[in-house]
């Protein structure tokens, strides 16, 4: 159906978006049912009060690719004050952009309304204000249908569907994109990236999560500006990694981010120690990325404590091995390691403390682990990051980290009776703890008597 409709039309540069492509109900396979009931209230209702409203952006793209929408958006003329005085369980969020989110049941509906582009005439201190770099801070400039569209960041998203007479408005060649499977920035990629460098990211997460190309121009305006992303606040990173990682996958987001300079931004203790020791390291961040695709598409649960204590153990080990050379003990060379890659990781990434604790415990069992002897092993297993700390070292194993076999002896010893776990304790031999020397101390002179 696709394919069928993006010959209806001839392509147009997507660096100005003018008048749609409006197809409609008998052209296109989608259906006012494929909505979910609680955003066809919004539109509804925002329609009966004189509004202009449209599903807009993922949710038309991915119900027109066949696959299931997680949210629905709205777009509407009516300002963020409007919205909110029109439904009774709504409130508006955010500063530098307001939406309104409206709930409706269980769902809450994110309601944006049209943006403008930032000119001399239109901008109000209040609404509008960029940095030094162009990257826009405040985006509250309100508009038409029209200039919304050429504020979307790619083609494909600049989609509008309106349920009530079925029909899909096309501003930019979206549907040739998708057919294409591009991912096309509108307008010029450099200063929309200047804009929000976190366009960048959205590239590569959507390149990941829809197996599509990034456009030649949209790609190569990445490797120019990808520095621009350091500016970037580092909770709104925290988020954006959140995005990156935990969708299914992480593991052709990584090398994405890699291969256009990105990752190295948002992780650069862990980008130096793979750029130090690619062999020894490489292999363990992906497996970590692979078992998280896999549980996540499984539908079991994913920490981020753990994403992130396994994209963050290359630079902990880098950093250990310095403390360990000034004759530390190995525990304490690695809680000194792990505080100090801790404190520079959450200046570009604001790894939030409920997450940083417990990573810091997975980190600290891999030095526990070991120790099994007596009511150790029964105490490690009470411990509550215990089965992460337990993953975590099956993942090292698997690798060629460490030696096989401490894996096997724990996965037993979950397994087994009480009275074999006893017996099982009992037999293992205590590893001798390296003491570190005394130095032996030299008598002191004794002062000379008069």
């Amino acid at each position: 159906m696709l394919k069928k409709l993006s010959k209806m039309f001839r392509r147009r540069s997507p660096t100005a978006v003018n008048e749609p492509h409006i197809i409609s109900s008998e052209q296109h396979p989608l259906s006012p049912e494929q909505i979910s009931a609680g955003a066809r209230k919004v539109v509804e209702q925002l329609s009966s009060d004189g509004y202009e409203a449209f599903l807009v952006g993922g949710c038309v793209r991915d119900l027109l690719m066949g696959l299931k929408p997680k949210d629905f958006d709205v777009a509407t003329d009516a300002t963020p004050e409007q919205v909110n005085q029109l439904f009774r369980r709504s409130r508006i969020v955010g500063r530098r952009f307001q939406i309104v989110h409206v709930r409706m049941g269980s769902e809450i509906i994110e309601v944006t309304t049209f943006r403008a582009h930032h000119t001399d005439k239109k901008n109000n201190r209040d609404d509008s204000r960029r940095s030094s770099k162009g990257m826009l801070l405040r985006d509250n400039i309100f508009g038409s249908i029209n200039d919304d569209a050429s504020r979307r960041d790619f083609t494909m998203n600049a989609l509008y569907y309106h349920p009530q007479d079925n029909s899909i408005y096309d501003y930019a060649d979206g549907l040739p994109d998708i057919e294409q499977r591009l991912i096309h920035i509108i307008g010029s990629p450099v200063e929309r990236y200047r804009e929000d460098p976190v366009r960048m990211l959205r590239a590569i997460r959507f390149a990941a999560k829809l197996g599509f190309q990034i456009e030649d121009n949209t790609a190569a305006a990445i490797t120019k500006v990808h520095n621009l992303l350091a500016d970037i606040p580092p909770a709104r990173l925290f988020d954006e990694v959140l995005k990156l990682l935990m969708n299914g996958h992480a593991l052709v987001t990584f090398h994405l981010l890699r291969q256009y300079q990105l990752f190295g931004i948002l992780f650069p203790a862990t980008e130096e120690a793979l750029a130090n020791d690619p062999g020894y390291y490489l292999p363990f961040v992906e497996k970590a990325l692979t078992n998280t695709d896999i549980r996540i598409r499984s539908g079991m649960r994913v920490t981020p404590a753990f994403l992130f204590a396994a994209l963050l153990w290359p630079a902990l080990k880098e950093l250990s091995k310095q403390f360990e050379q000034g004759d530390a003990p190995p525990l304490y060379a690695l809680q000194q390691a792990a505080g100090e890659i801790t404190t520079r990781q959450c200046q570009r990434v604001a790894i939030p403390r409920r997450f940083t604790l417990p990573m810091r415990e997975i980190w600290e069992l891999q030095l526990r682990l070991p120790r099994r002897a007596g009511s150790q092993a029964f105490r490690l297993l009470e411990n509550k990051r215990f089965r992460a700390g337990y993953d975590f070292l099956l993942l090292r194993e698997d690798v060629g980290e460490i030696e096989p076999g401490l894996g096997d002896w724990w996965t037993k010893f979950q397994d087994v009776d009480e009275d074999k776990r006893q017996a099982m304790a009992e037999s293992v031999q205590q590893p001798k703890n390296k003491r570190r020397r005394r130095r032996k101390k030299t008598p002191s002179s004794k002062p000379a008597h008069d």
